[in-house]
C-alpha cells in the first residue's frame, strides 16, 4: 500500500479533530494508528475511509486519489472493507443475511452467490453453527468476527479497524486479534486504530501516533515504540506500557 494524506483538517463545529494532518507510507502492509483518546484516530480513518469528508488536504491511495462528492466516496466505501468497535450489525438480521445481504443490495451479487459468500465466510471463521443466530445470540468475540467477514466479502483492497476489541473481554479480544493477525499474515492491506501495544508491535510495518489532531510522529515500529523522539509520544508510551 502506498499511503498520503496531505494537509487533513477536519472540524466539528468548534472543535478541530484533525489539523493539517500529513503522512507519507511506501510499500506498507499494515499501518497502526495509536494516541490518546480523542486525539484524532478515528476521525482520520474515516476519512481514509471516505465515511467522513475532510475540510480541506487530500487522501491518495495507491495513486488513486479519494475525491471530496458524495459519489466519489461513496465509489471509495466499496472497495473499502471497515470494521468498528461497536460491531454495526443489522440486530435483525441473522449472521448470514449480515455479510450476504450487502453483497446483494449493494455489490449487484445474485441471492444465491451472496448467501454462499457469506457461508464459505462463516465456516472459515469457525462460525458456520452460529449462521441463524442474530447479533444478540452472539458473543462480542463472534460478534466482531462476523463484522470481519462481512467487511472481507467483498474483496476489499484496503481493511480498515477502528479499535475492534475496545469493547471486548480479554477472552474475546484474543480472539478477535488472532483474525486479524491472520489477515495481516495473508498480505492483506490495512489499517488500525488500537490501544493493544503490544499487538501494535506484531502486526505493523508503519506507526502513527496522533494527539491533538496532529501526528507528532511516525515511523518503523521500532523507531515510534522504542525510541520516541517526541515528549507528547514518550509521555504517552509510558503511562500505557506501565502496567
Amino acid at each position: 500500500m502506498k499511503l498520503e494524506l496531505e494537509n487533513i483538517s477536519k472540524r466539528f463545529g468548534d472543535h478541530r479533530a484533525l489539523d493539517r494532518v500529513s503522512l507519507r507510507c511506501d510499500n506498507v502492509h499494515s499501518l497502526v494508528l495509536i494516541g490518546p483518546s480523542g486525539g484524532g484516530k478515528s476521525t482520520l480513518l474515516r476519512v481514509i475511509g471516505g465515511l467522513e469528508d475532510a475540510d480541506s488536504g487530500s487522501v491518495t491511495i495507491n495513486g488513486q486519489r479519494l475525491g471530496h462528492s458524495e459519489r466519489e466516496r461513496l465509489e471509495h466505501r466499496r472497495t473499502v472493507g471497515t470494521v468498528f468497535q461497536a460491531f454495526n450489525l443489522f440486530p435483525h438480521l441473522s449472521a448470514l443475511a449480515n455479510i450476504a445481504l450487502p453483497l446483494e443490495k449493494v455489490h449487484g451479487q445474485s441471492k444465491g452467490e451472496a448467501e454462499q459468500t457469506a457461508r464459505d465466510l462463516l465456516k472459515r471463521f469457525r462460525l458456520e453453527n452460529h449462521a441463524a443466530k442474530k447479533p444478540a445470540e452472539l458473543s462480542g468475540g463472534q460478534r466482531q468476527r462476523v463484522a470481519i467477514a462481512r467487511a472481507i466479502s467483498i474483496k476489499p483492497r484496503l481493511l480498515l479497524f477502528d479499535e475492534p476489541t475496545s469493547a471486548l473481554d480479554p477472552e474475546m479480544t484474543v480472539e478477535v486479534l488472532s483474525t486479524i493477525e491472520e489477515l495481516r499474515d495473508e498480505g492483506r492491506e490495512l489499517i488500525l486504530v488500537t490501544h493493544q501495544m503490544a499487538f501494535a508491535r506484531r502486526v505493523a510495518d508503519h506507526v502513527a501516533f496522533l494527539a491533538d489532531g496532529s501526528i507528532i510522529e511516525s515511523g518503523a515500529v521500532e523507531t515510534v515504540l522504542d525510541r520516541p523522539t517526541q515528549p507528547t509520544t514518550r509521555d504517552f508510551l509510558s503511562k500505557v506500557l506501565k502496567y
